[in-house]
């Protein structure tokens, strides 16, 4: 009877023991509430900047994702916080670092990691869809007219903004925005996330 009983208390000493191996990686699924995303006053401005573009150009405009804001709000910080920029950098700022509850990669110039850019909706904010990024950096400090200024000059991100080219086929149902210091994202989807705007306290 003795021995039963230190059979069961060793049994439940390592159900113990694996529960607490497996509960840290059980962390890196809970993801952020839809509650918890606001936008800042200049990511505010992206967003709509972003949907006038494309009503000059006749196209719809793409409705706000909560979920892919998540996105764009924790890779413009991991960018400022943990990326160095540099143009001789061979992993570019699709990157991301390995500082948080995500798959880290080093994103290089010829896409082989694209993979990795494509699914950190779903990883991050549990978006059932591929996403794609396009990002901008200045040095003092990222602004919404700074940044679509410069995407609309780009040959490579211009064509996300507005469907043409490779991306002519695609079409954009959610789009969410990110700026943190010197770093702005813009991440679209072709799932459907219809969400509010909610303002940050300013």
């Amino acid at each position: 009877m003795c021995r039963s009983k230190k059979k069961i208390a060793l049994t439940m000493f390592i159900i113990v023991l694996l529960l607490l191996q497996v509960t840290p990686h059980l962390s890196n699924t809970s993801y952020p509430t839809e509650k918890e995303v606001c936008l800042g006053e200049e990511e505010e401005k992206l967003y709509k900047m972003i949907n006038d573009y494309r009503r000059s150009k006749k196209l719809e405009a793409i409705p706000f994702s909560s979920h892919l804001t998540m996105v764009a709000q924790a890779h413009a910080k991991d960018l400022a916080v943990h990326y160095t920029f540099d143009p001789d950098n061979k992993c570019n700022p699709h990157s991301w670092s390995d500082k948080g509850k995500w798959s880290e990669c080093c994103y290089t110039n010829n896409h082989k990691q694209a993979q990795c850019m494509w699914d950190k909706p779903k990883e991050i904010a549990g978006y059932d869809s591929p996403g794609y990024e396009i990002a901008y950096y200045s040095s003092k400090g990222a602004t919404a007219a700074e940044g679509m200024s410069g995407w609309k000059k780009s040959p490579s991100h211009n064509p996300l903004l507005v469907n043409s080219g490779t991306w002519k086929q695609a079409e954009w149902k959610a789009v969410g925005v990110g700026i943190y210091k010197e770093y702005a994202v813009v991440w679209f989807g072709q799932e459907e996330d219809k969400s509010k705007i909610k303002r940050c306290d300013r």
